[in-house]
């Protein structure tokens, strides 16, 4: 699990390895990842959307931006959390994803980004 807190916000990822397909005469790798979102802070939170940056071991980049988190907007009071699972495809047995989720505080109305940790995707078979 990786963890990192900003401005209050701490984010938690842990990832699984879901297995491999083809499609279109070509493997892919599977991957799922569990994020839980904490406010640690003294203000309530909204996450308004998100920002994703998937790496492969071929070098492969891919930019992923959306509103909310799985089709929500999710409010958080202090001390509460959301947890969402969620995946990606890889071209490759490894990889990796960063990002950063865009929040506003209802307090003093500001917009935020809150960094999501660079974390590590691989299948257990690869040695890297």
């Amino acid at each position: 699990m990786v963890q990192q807190i900003t401005r209050g916000i701490k984010i938690s990822v842990d990832t699984t390895f879901e297995g491999t397909f083809y499609k279109n005469y070509k493997i892919h790798f599977a991957f799922g990842y569990r994020i839980t979102i904490e406010n640690q802070s003294k203000d309530s939170v909204q996450l308004t959307s998100r920002f994703w940056e998937i790496k492969d071991a071929l070098n492969n980049t891919e930019t992923v931006e959306g509103e909310g988190v799985i089709g929500k907007k999710p409010v958080l009071k202090p001390g509460e959390s959301h947890t969402y699972n969620s995946g990606c495809l890889l071209s490759s047995p490894f990889g990796s994803m960063k990002g950063h989720y865009n929040m506003v505080n209802f307090t003093s109305t500001r917009k935020f980004k809150v960094m999501i940790p660079g974390f590590k995707l691989s299948t257990p078979f690869a040695l890297n």
